[in-house]
């Protein structure tokens, strides 16, 4: 039997890359909520680890310890973000609190969650840690075009993406694989939040019951050759920008460019 982590779990792409791990009996899933108690709506069996909030500093340690005696983990999928718009304006400026806390969890927590579950012995050579981040993480694939703003966001996940970079050139002597992805653009609560729901249908939105197939059959696939590099497992179909910054005729799985 295998096992897979599945950190932000409890909605979007989380909650149905949970559902699509327990599809399979083979498949043991611990999976991550900020609340005290296991969410409803989920299959039986989903091994909860309650209180996991990434924007505390013991998130590494308070995980470690709710998977004490287990095995070691085949997969580890971080998922949890956080996407609060912000543009150059008087009214939507940068917010110090708001920059903060979207840099803690998508490129500070997963540092420590990933170092706390190698130094538990939580994580073996084979394993695979899968890091969403996000296409907007990319600065080549940045564009007047597409205009500026949303600082935090984007700059939170070209962070993530350099820390995945680091952390596989650490554990590549353990065997241990990483991979940094774009998921693609999908039709969740956290895209409708800040109003990119207007964008769907012209976008290629998808269902996070699509996205997560796919990310499930790019993770199953994944060994060491793929380990610190930045990939679109979806293609190019969702990416704005990728077109008129690469050209035409782009592949899918498209690797991405920093």
């Amino acid at each position: 039997m295998t096992s897979t982590l599945i950190i932000g779990a409890t909605r979007g792409l989380g909650a149905a890359l949970v559902k699509e791990y327990t599809s399979d009996p083979s498949t043991r899933v611990f999976a991550t909520a900020r609340s005290s108690s296991a969410p409803g709506g989920f299959p039986s069996g989903v091994k909860w680890l309650s209180s996991i909030d990434l924007t505390k500093s013991d998130v590494g340690d308070n995980i470690t310890s709710q998977l004490k005696g287990e095995k070691p983990l085949d997969v580890v999928i971080i998922n949890a973000g956080r996407f609060t718009t912000e543009d150059f304006t008087a009214e939507k400026g940068p917010n110090w609190d708001e920059e903060v806390t979207m840099y803690t969890i998508s490129s500070v927590a997963p540092v420590i969650i990933v170092h706390r579950l190698a130094h538990a012995g939580l994580l073996k050579s084979g394993s695979k840690i899968v890091l969403v981040s996000s296409e907007a993480g990319s600065i080549t694939l940045r564009h007047e075009k597409e205009g500026g703003g949303n600082y935090a966001h984007h700059a939170s996940k070209a962070a993530l993406n350099m820390a995945g970079k680091l952390l596989s050139i650490d554990l590549k002597e353990k065997g241990v694989i990483v991979s940094i992805i774009h998921p693609g653009f999908m039709r969740t609560e956290m895209t409708k939040g800040v109003g990119f729901d207007k964008h769907w249908d012209a976008g290629g939105a998808v269902t996070p019951e699509v996205a997560a197939k796919s990310l499930v059959d790019w993770t199953a696939k994944l060994d060491i050759s793929k380990s610190g590099e930045y990939w679109a497992p979806r293609g190019p179909r969702d990416i704005g920008m990728a077109e008129t910054v690469l050209g035409k005729n782009l592949e899918t799985p498209l690797k991405l460019p920093w």
